[in-house]
């Protein structure tokens, strides 16, 4: 099974814009999500580009806030604390990676946890490993609902994630133990990580290596999730070897198609969930 990340990303704008369209017609409110943008870094363009679009077909309203590569903290620490304050501002987003003299941990503190739609700020991360009710981050969240749309129960499986990063290895591992899973989590200094992966029911791949996960790393039967975005030449691939693997799995997300129309679906959805939590 070729799990369809495009189509289930479709269904979830779908219901945020009717339920946007509901609360606009009661309330005459819309959530509206600000995206601060350094530099102009092409892969970074165009993900903005995408969240604009997208936000603007369910009815988000969407403020882009460019800046040149040279700007200071300072400015961009300014800019946070007036867009806290905003009440028209629902959600917050700073697009990653940022230029060298500005310290990425100062901005992702200083934005409101409740406006931190992409769940990093240390309350969110906390609330998360802690098992409480936060915002969780995208791509992860992303992933866990392509996961249920395979098993519905994930209890007793044993999860095997490539990867530690902050954005999705460690919040990937903290889901899944929410779900029951057993979870191991792998990285460039594990031993025998071939032999790890062989243990998964479920394979989350998130190295950064194009086609590293080969047919023999996997399970027969196993359900495989991958996060990679690489370029081979002209083609986009992820970090799973898609045509030798697709057959021996029970399911297997593309890369294009897979995770990536996801992230951007769980963002709109956090969006909306902020806006909704500073209604009551």
């Amino acid at each position: 099974m070729i799990i369809d990340g495009k189509k289930e990303a479709l269904f979830i704008r779908e219901n945020i814009k009717n339920e946007i369209e509901l609360i606009k017609k009661k309330m005459n409110k819309v959530p509206g999500l600000t995206v601060i943008l350094i530099g102009n870094f092409p892969p970074s363009e165009i993900y903005v580009r995408n969240k604009e679009k997208a936000s603007k077909e369910v009815g988000i309203k969407s403020n882009i806030i460019r800046y040149s590569d040279n700007v200071s903290e300072q400015e961009i620490l300014r800019k946070i604390q007036d867009l806290n304050k905003d009440d028209d501002v629902s959600g917050i987003l700073v697009q990653l990676p940022l230029p060298n003299q500005i310290n990425k941990e100062k901005i992702i503190n200083l934005i409101d946890p409740s406006k931190d739609v992409d769940g990093f700020n240390p309350i969110n991360v906390g609330n998360l490993s802690s098992g409480y009710k936060g915002i969780i981050p995208c791509t992860p969240l992303g992933c866990l609902l392509l996961l249920k749309k395979v098993e519905s129960n994930l209890s007793g499986k044993h999860a095997v994630i490539i990867g530690r990063s902050n954005l999705n290895g460690k919040p990937m591992a903290q889901l899944l133990l929410k779900e029951n899973c057993t979870v191991t989590i792998t990285h460039s200094k594990t031993n025998n990580l071939k032999e790890e992966c062989l243990k998964a029911d479920i394979l989350i791949a998130s190295a950064g290596v194009a086609k590293l996960v080969k047919k023999d790393w996997v399970k027969k039967g196993s359900i495989v999730i991958d996060v990679g975005i690489n370029k081979e030449g002209e083609k986009i691939v992820g970090d799973v070897d898609f045509n030798e693997v697709k057959d021996k799995v029970k399911a297997i997300t593309p890369v294009p198609g897979g995770v990536g129309p996801m992230t951007i679906a769980c963002l709109l959805k956090n969006t909306l969930d902020c806006f909704k939590a500073r209604l009551t």
